[in-house]
């Protein structure tokens, strides 16, 4: 099966990026949202970012303005729905994500194929309850989406090789590597890396070390480009959080119990760079450690 067009289900932090990188590998690209403001702060990213691309000679400025009028931003869900491929990449809450398979039901083509964004969410649970368990596929994006390489395609039970196939086929056309999991909870990556960023948060509560010593100590002991503490930042504590507890339910393992100093500051609303709090402190000129 040929994909042609995408629609793109959430303009957040993910939706806005997935867009972003569809357009410029030649799909026409739906972009949807429950917010106008949501939408319009999508666009001015994109901009922002293929931008960047251009000055690094990635892009050519004409690339960047057929890649954005491949885009259209849409309130409509309906219009979404009326494409070969859709991508979920709402919150990481699977009522809300069911919310958005329930309602783009009604809309969908014989031939869509339906994909989640999520970073740990089961796809079988989640293909269960739509009406094309087989054409429903876990497509699990990177953060930063346009400069990470790596796609994680995950398969439900159901999913037929057609639809794997195909979805094998598009991570090629974007010029990006997939890596095959299977469905159990949190796929591969953040299987690994965010009970290493809880563990990171448990050294932090137990003092340990502090912020900035934990992170330098990954950074310059581990050669890691980022300290966990500061990447939790970057992703959200609120989804390192979601994410522990897939893990814990999912799997039983007392290994997997989600740090109480991650959910304290959850609770404060101190989610990270998004909020501008987190374990650091982003609303001066540099990051203040916030323990």
């Amino acid at each position: 099966m040929e994909i042609r067009s995408v629609g793109v289900v959430g303009a957040g932090q993910m939706g806005n990026g997935i867009a972003h990188v569809f357009a410029l590998a030649g799909y026409d690209v739906v972009l949807t949202d429950v917010s106008q403001d949501a939408l319009d702060r999508a666009m001015a990213t994109i901009d922002r970012n293929l931008d960047r691309q251009v000055k690094r000679g990635a892009v050519t400025p004409e690339g960047k303005a057929e890649a954005l009028a491949r885009i259209r931003p849409t309130l409509s869900l309906a219009e979404a729905g009326a494409t070969d491929l859709v991508i979920e990449a709402a919150t990481e809450s699977e009522a809300v994500k069911q919310q958005i398979f329930d309602a783009l039901a009604p809309h969908l083509k014989p031939h869509t194929i339906l994909t989640s964004n999520t970073s740990s969410i089961s796809i079988t649970r989640l293909a269960s309850r739509t009406d094309r368990p087989e054409r429903f596929m876990g497509f699990h994006f990177m953060n930063p989406v346009p400069v990470m390489q790596l796609v994680e395609l995950i398969r439900g039970i159901a999913t037929d090789e057609e639809t794997y196939r195909t979805l094998l086929a598009v991570v090629e056309r974007l010029g990006k590597t997939a890596a095959s999991a299977e469905d159990y909870p949190a796929f591969i990556v953040n299987r690994i890396l965010i009970p290493m960023i809880n563990e990171a948060v448990y050294a932090l509560y137990e003092g340990v070390g502090n912020v900035r010593s934990i992170d330098q100590a990954m950074k310059l002991g581990a050669n890691h480009p980022m300290g966990p503490l500061e990447l939790a930042d970057f992703i959200g504590l609120d989804t390192c959080l979601a994410i522990m507890n897939v893990l814990h339910d999912g799997l039983g393992d007392t290994k997997y119990r989600p740090c109480p100093l991650l959910g304290k500051y959850v609770e404060a609303g101190w989610l990270g760079r998004k909020t501008q709090r987190g374990f650091y402190d982003y609303r001066g000129d540099a990051p203040v450690p916030t323990r």
